[in-house]
């Protein structure tokens, strides 16, 4: 397939280039600035910011992955970003969005009435982020025309974990893994996410992955 990954040089970003490519996919970073790429990496690289990214530039693709990240400060982009997605999409038909969303917007009990963003445990400073992936969530649930998928990782979204290979899926509900915590390394987070690349299982459905902490 031919995969555009938005915010390739990011944490989830560049795992996510990784897997891919690894997979045999033909993948091409979506960056604003071509030189944070590493050295040697060995991809085709479309350079534009995520705001001036257009139809003509995403219908080339058949997958393109959002990794866009912004500090709590600029939250908000998080907002304009998806929007401008969503409004390129419509004359890109034949192209599937996937997001690396957040984990705020999960529900945490089976009546569906409370999400993690509002139990007391939630982090303060995470809130801004949380919010605003929840309202992007919520423009391509009501959206028309586009294909997308939503993957929420788990609370504990490990940057430094390692790679398991094995993971647990859920759909709108927090979960937690053997040992009662809900965690999942960058690494199989990706790999999840190229997973569903190939297979579609979550078609204009949002997602969410739990893994073992080893």
């Amino acid at each position: 397939m031919k995969v555009g990954i938005i915010g390739a040089t990011g944490k989830a970003g560049k795992l996510i280039l990784k897997e891919a490519k690894s997979r045999g996919h033909e993948v091409t970073a979506i960056v604003r600035n071509a030189q944070k790429l590493p050295e040697g990496q060995d991809v085709a690289v479309l350079e534009k910011d995520i705001f001036d990214l257009d139809s003509n530039d995403l219908k080339q693709f058949d997958i393109v992955v959002n990794a866009f990240g912004v500090p709590p400060e600029k939250a908000e982009q998080h907002v304009e970003a998806g929007r401008n997605l969503i409004n390129a999409l419509k004359d890109a038909e034949n192209t599937r969005l996937l997001v690396v969303g957040g984990t705020g917007n999960l529900f945490v009990e089976e009546a569906k009435t409370n999400h993690l963003i509002d139990t007391p445990e939630f982090t303060n400073a995470f809130k801004a982020v949380a919010l605003n992936q929840s309202q992007n969530l919520a423009d391509l649930e009501q959206s028309e025309g586009v294909r997308w998928t939503f993957l929420s990782p788990a609370a504990f979204f490990d940057p430094e974990g390692k790679r398991t290979g094995k993971y647990q899926i859920g759909e709108d509900a927090f979960l937690v893994n053997r040992k009662g915590k809900s965690y999942i390394s960058y690494e199989d987070y990706a790999i999840a996410m190229v997973d569903e690349i190939e297979n579609g299982w979550h078609i204009n459905k949002r997602f969410t992955v739990v893994a073992e902490k080893e």
